[in-house]
């Protein structure tokens, strides 16, 4: 059945079709590899509340890496690692935001924040993530640039209009790793499938690293291997491919 024992789906234009849909292919081979002992996780920028619906839809009880690593769960109903974003720094992407005048977005433990969010006090949350979005290629590259020189943060987006901002050495593949040594897995072993920038990293660890066919030029590139689409079925594709031939 393969070397591969565990496989790390990016949701958005992965898992999801455009239509934010987990197909039925997609699903009965989530199933297959399940109850052949292999193990389906998520590894997401959404966070836990976010994701959860699709986690139960799909009837995974696995572990799952959340807030582009900032969250990484032993189960759905238990957390295993946190990694928060001092607040200071989130002041400081805050005010660049602001100075900018571009839509901006937070993730905290309690939820998710944005520029509309009345009577928000930053000092009254744990943050994981901080992003920002805007059209103007020009200020996305000024804002990338400005947090760049500060050292501290892990830059990727989800999107090449946006902007995702982790604490240093917060990735998707560090979280996909903390699974790995919770489960007693090695990264040779793991395939990841994504389509962003913030996929990257655990695309670039894993055994196999795989780049959807509607991914980012850059994340191609860096992958072993391109599939189809996210509107095509690729996780079912590379599930029986590669986890069950």
């Amino acid at each position: 059945m393969g070397k591969y024992k565990l496989i790390a789906l990016d949701m958005d234009g992965t898992l999801l079709n455009e239509d934010k849909k987990i197909s039925a292919e997609n699903q009965a081979a989530i199933r297959e590899a399940s109850s052949q002992g292999k193990v389906v996780i998520m590894s997401t920028g959404r966070g836990a509340i976010s994701a959860m619906p699709y986690i139960k839809e799909l009837g995974l009880t696995t572990p799952l890496v959340v807030v582009n690593g900032s969250e990484v769960w032993a189960s759905p109903d238990r957390l295993l690692k946190r990694t928060l974003v001092p607040i200071e720094t989130i002041r400081d992407l805050h005010q660049l935001a602001v100075a900018h005048d571009c839509w901006w977005w937070a993730y905290s433990v309690a939820g998710v924040f944005n520029r509309e969010s009345e009577g928000l006090h930053l000092d009254e949350h744990e943050w994981l993530k901080f992003g920002y979005f805007t059209d103007n290629a020009e200020k996305l590259q000024r804002i990338r640039e400005v947090v760049a020189s500060w050292g501290t943060l892990e830059i990727t987006n989800s999107h090449p209009s946006n902007l995702e901002m982790n604490p240093l050495g917060v990735t998707k593949a560090s979280g996909v790793e903390t699974v790995c040594d919770f489960l007693g897995i090695s990264m040779s072993e793991v395939i990841a499938m994504g389509d962003s920038e913030n996929d990257i990293a655990m695309i670039r660890e894993a055994g196999l690293g795989i780049a959807m066919g509607n991914a980012q030029d850059e994340v191609k590139r860096i992958a072993d291997m391109t599939t189809v689409t996210n509107d095509e079925h690729a996780v079912a594709q590379v599930i029986r491919t590669y986890m069950l031939a």
